[in-house]
């Protein structure tokens, strides 16, 4: 009978095809580019994800460099599906054997011959295709290389698992409110009392109130030359920060963003058509920004250089010293200065955060913070930017943003209603960061508790929420993180986001939230403890 067969995805075919070679899906884009095919990030984590099938160029690419058989690669999906219930054949099985052929070269005896009837053309198809054809739309070739694997493969893996029944323990987004963090009573009372008055757009900067009290919070961080206009309200800084980036960078333009980075800098910055060029952070130097190295990647294409601070997802806090070197880098290379300092009152051990732009008087920087992690409204959606220093070299930089935001309109006005209340309120995040508080008490359990298994080593984070442990990968055989992530995930039933996930080349780390209670990290610990007693990749 026609279709008697069990299903198999293209997606399962190419990630059983993947792991057999020993290749993660940054692999596969590093060796198309080598070969001159265009296929990015993002298209690679659809495939895997399960959301989309290639075209067929780029199937005909991944069965070569897979040593497969292309019709077999395409499992069951939709076109191999429809030729199998015309002509009742099954596709040719994988080679066991490597074939010789270099990728990107035809191979008709790997390909096979069985013809595919096509049912969905593209645009170009459809000129003769006649009225029985479809037309599929495309995301934009701008997404080709951008990622956010922080929401990505993995965790829709765990929302499948979740649909399914399965609890899931999520250490693997900064998001307070489900771990028992709450909002402040002062800020919820504020904002239930001015909601009548926030049904309309405010300014598209912000309104006055907000920008008043962000004015004043920067004049005690010492950014030089702020004055109201240079403050911009955000639905999260994850807005402002796509405002900035499409504001400034033009094709080929090259921006200085740390590894391991925060993911949405790299997002943005390919997303508005510039290159993210990634500066190592030293692990040996507590995480600390490689000078030698930032130096080293700076080219005639620089425009600016982006620092995190606090750091995501390393948890380290820059010190002065750290900070004048990166000053002094940027005004020897006429650079702007970026720094995203979301974490900057959740600092630890007695440290004291300080902003980059206190220092760089003569500099054009652009400072970013927000209320969604010290006063654990995430959902809010209230972030700032706060530009200081010598505006009149980016004067037309400035007409840039300002024509965004106007056409985004203003960000939300009930968020910005409490942000004179939470800046100059009691600070109630300050109890959680010292000895007896929930977050200082989480970071000395989980630290501990996690070095204290063998082959994890980590540095102790400072400020924020993460820590970002190292893997012994020669102990545990790890070659693909992503793997190591959705196998902890399937065995465990706990999320976390691999190291790649973050712009890190290696497959040697992952990122923890230690934002639940110590009984559940007790738990979580010991179940990656467990998970690692036996765990081998490959």
């Amino acid at each position: 009978m026609k279709g008697d067969f069990q299903m198999t995805t293209f997606s399962d075919r190419l990630k059983e095809a993947m792991y057999a070679q020993n290749l993660k899906q940054i692999d596969l884009v590093h060796i198309a580019a080598e070969n001159n095919v265009k296929l990015g990030k993002s298209h690679v984590s659809q495939y895997v994800s399960g959301k989309t099938v290639p075209r067929n160029d780029i199937l005909h690419f991944l069965a070569d460099t897979l040593h497969v058989d292309a019709d077999w690669l395409l499992g069951d999906s939709q076109e191999n599906f429809t030729a199998r219930e015309n002509n009742s054949v099954a596709p040719k099985a994988p080679s066991t054997t490597k074939t010789s052929g270099s990728v990107g070269t035809s191979n008709s005896s790997k390909r096979g011959t069985t013809p595919m009837k096509k049912t969905i053309t593209d645009k170009n198809d459809n000129d003769n295709a006649g009225s029985s054809a479809m037309h599929i739309f495309k995301k934009s070739s701008k997404l080709d290389n951008v990622l956010y694997d922080v929401r990505g493969p993995v965790v829709e893996e765990a929302a499948r698992m979740e649909e399914r029944g399965t609890h899931v323990l999520k250490l693997n987004i900064g998001n307070p409110a489900p771990f028992g963090f709450r909002t402040p009573d002062e800020v919820i009372y504020d904002m239930s009392q001015q909601l009548s008055d926030c049904e309309g757009y405010s300014p598209s900067q912000g309104l006055f109130s907000a920008r008043k009290a962000i004015m004043q919070y920067s004049q005690i961080k010492k950014l030089p030359n702020v004055t109201i206009s240079d403050i911009y309200t955000g639905n999260g800084v994850s807005e402002l920060i796509n405002l900035c980036m499409s504001a400034l960078l033009d094709n080929g333009d090259e921006i200085l963003i740390p590894s391991p980075d925060y993911p949405l800098w790299t997002a943005c910055a390919t997303l508005a058509g510039g290159k993210a060029v990634h500066y190592i952070c030293d692990e040996q130097s507590d995480w600390y920004p490689d000078i030698e190295d930032m130096r080293r990647k700076i080219t005639d294409h620089t425009k600016a250089l982006v620092i995190i601070n606090p750091n995501n997802p390393t948890g380290a806090l820059y010190p002065k010293e750290v900070l004048q070197k990166i000053v002094d880098l940027a005004r020897e290379h006429h650079l702007i200065i970026f720094s995203d300092e979301i974490y900057d009152r959740l600092v630890m051990d007695g440290k004291e955060h300080i902003s980059i732009a206190s220092l760089a008087p003569d500099l054009f920087c652009v400072t970013f913070s927000g209320l969604s992690k010290s006063h654990m409204i995430a959902g809010f959606r209230i972030g700032w930017m706060v530009l200081s220093g010598n505006k009149a070299i980016a004067k037309d930089y400035i007409e840039g943003i300002k024509m965004l935001s106007n056409m985004r309109l203003c960000s939300n006005v009930p968020a910005q209603s409490v942000v004179q209340t939470a800046l100059w309120g009691n600070q109630s995040v300050n109890d959680y960061l010292v000895p007896g508080g929930r977050i200082y008490e989480q970071r000395e359990y989980i630290y501990k508790a996690l070095t204290d298994i063998p082959g994890i080593t980590a540095v102790k984070p400072q400020a924020a929420f993460y820590m970002f442990p190292k893997i012994d990968v020669k102990k545990f055989n790890i070659v693909n993180d992503e793997k190591f992530a959705l196998d902890l995930l399937q065995d465990k039933k706990i999320l976390i986001v691999q190291g790649s996930g973050f712009n890190w080349k290696q497959p040697d780390h992952f990122r923890v939230v230690y934002l639940p209670r110590i009984e559940v990290l007790k738990e979580a610990v010991g179940k990656i403890s467990d998970f690692l007693s036996y765990y081998r990749q490959g």
